[in-house]
């Protein structure tokens, strides 16, 4: 009988476990689909990244909702389009609106089940106190609030642009000004609180967001890493955010927790490609951040769960950004917002269930002030480009370096242009004139979300769906 009841009581511990994984979700910044070694990167090796893919599942039609920085982060955390929450572009120190109060985070789902929850590194849903990470379901928070190119050393702002850009502990801030040689510690000081984090809670459910300032610009690297690579400062950089994931890695191995910890790593968009030697790279796909091609929203997905997904294993069924949230909440069983999310249980794609095929329809993409510029099919093969203005680099612009930008040129597509994404990763051959029957659906599609979300581009600045997002008092 003694025997039995140990069975079911290890039984259930299992079953527990199972359901209640650790998550951790590293969030690069400004990481091109093409900068690390598993997914294309040139002259410089990240083997850290590259054993997570090999011990895991590599994503590689994994796409964010918007291609910058707060929108971005808004889509992962919230499960909703941007545009939905009245989140918009780059949220600057001056802001004063952010992520609403009645909005939804990963870590108010989670803490339906007991989780630890904690925020490291750069936040950019608002940087005023009610919009801080511990107002949104996060035990605990230490980082940056916004980009950590808004500052007073800014080299193409004009002087009083930008305030001293502070670190924040929780809802206070710890250090006013952060100077350039604090910059050089920010991959290290964020994965040693990452740490800490994981050893304080190694014995209950916990929920790491660990968002890196890398590779956003300014690029800085600590000493250790300076000069490692031998290929520029860029590539020393990503050997230490590649070092960073090793350290949270080595932690959950160190305690027992690897095999049930779920571990998500991915980027809020493409490179800021004018930035030439100080951006990543897009590889084969087009433009960069910025942009609704798929060098702007297409991203490194990894995801590794020893527990539940198979190791060494591709999926390349569409994802979004917009679906971990509900995928999360599916797999440990909590419950969804009760206001309309736009992202949808991913957990079979992510699984590796045979045929496994994605649950949406279409994904829309929208950028600047609510402008519709793209509608792809949900199984995404086909794109539609709509009508509008974007930024380019011309083929014979003289390349960036030493972290002073070039400047776009800007370009417009007139007519609605078609491609064929299975074919052609690169969008370089448009076939509208040879599928018109795409097209119409993906048509249809843009209607249909026009009405729930607007579009400013057609004159309908707001949709039957759309909310306002969390404003200061004035």
């Amino acid at each position: 009988m003694k025997f039995l009841l140990t069975l079911l009581s290890s039984a259930l511990l299992t079953a527990t476990q199972a359901a209640t994984p650790n998550i951790v979700i590293i969030f690069m910044d400004d990481m091109g689909y093409a900068d690390v070694s598993c997914f294309g990167a040139q002259g410089y090796q990240t083997p850290n990244i590259d054993k997570l893919a090999a011990e895991g599942r590599k994503f590689t039609n994994f796409h964010v909702a918007q291609p910058v920085c707060s929108a971005s982060r808004t889509a992962l955390l919230t499960g909703c389009y941007p545009n939905r929450v009245g989140i918009h572009g780059a949220l600057g120190p001056s802001a004063k609106h952010g992520i609403n109060a009645s909005e939804m985070t990963i870590a108010e789902v989670v803490k339906q089940k007991g989780y630890a929850t904690a925020a490291v590194g750069k936040w950019h849903l608002g940087s005023m106190p009610q919009f801080l990470p511990v107002k949104h379901g996060f035990d605990e928070y230490y980082g940056i609030p916004y980009s950590n190119d808004m500052w007073p050393y800014h080299p193409q702002a004009k002087k009083g642009a930008y305030p001293k850009l502070p670190m924040v502990l929780n809802d206070g801030i710890v250090d006013e000004e952060i100077t350039p040689e604090d910059q050089t510690h920010l991959t290290t000081d964020y994965t040693t609180r990452g740490v800490q984090f994981i050893e304080k809670n190694k014995d209950k459910p916990f929920f790491l967001y660990l968002a890196h300032s890398m590779v956003h610009v300014p690029l800085f690297v600590s000493e250790k890493f300076k000069g490692k690579s031998g290929k520029g400062l860029f590539a020393d950089v990503m050997l230490e955010v590649d070092w960073s994931v090793g350290q949270i890695m080595d932690t959950l191995k160190k305690h027992g927790l690897e095999d049930n910890t779920w571990v998500i790593f991915t980027s809020d968009n493409g490179p800021w490609l004018s930035y030439g030697d100080h951006a990543g790279s897009a590889g084969l796909l087009r433009e960069g951040k910025g942009t609704c091609w798929e060098g702007g929203t297409r991203v490194t997905g990894i995801m590794k769960w020893p527990a539940k997904i198979p190791a060494g294993s591709t999926a390349d069924t569409m994802m979004m950004t917009i679906d971990v949230l509900p995928t999360i909440a599916h797999v440990i069983e909590a419950k969804l917002p009760e206001h309309k999310i736009d992202g949808l249980n991913c957990w079979p794609i992510v699984a590796g269930d045979a045929g496994a095929k994605n649950p949406h329809d279409f994904y829309a993409y929208y950028y600047e002030q609510n402008q519709l510029q793209a509608i792809t099919s949900g199984d995404g093969r086909w794109k539609l480009q709509l009508p509008h203005g974007y930024r380019s680099l011309p083929a014979d612009q003289p390349k960036a370096t030493g972290g002073i930008p070039v400047l776009y040129k800007q370009e417009k597509i007139e007519q609605p242009e078609l491609y064929d994404l299975y074919a052609d990763v690169s969008e370089s051959k448009n076939l509208a004139s040879q599928f018109p029957e795409e097209v119409a659906k993906l048509q249809k599609h843009a209607e249909a979300i026009r009405a729930e979300l607007g579009d400013s581009l057609m004159k309908q600045p707001k949709g039957n769906g759309s909310r306002e997002p969390g404003r200061a008092e004035k």
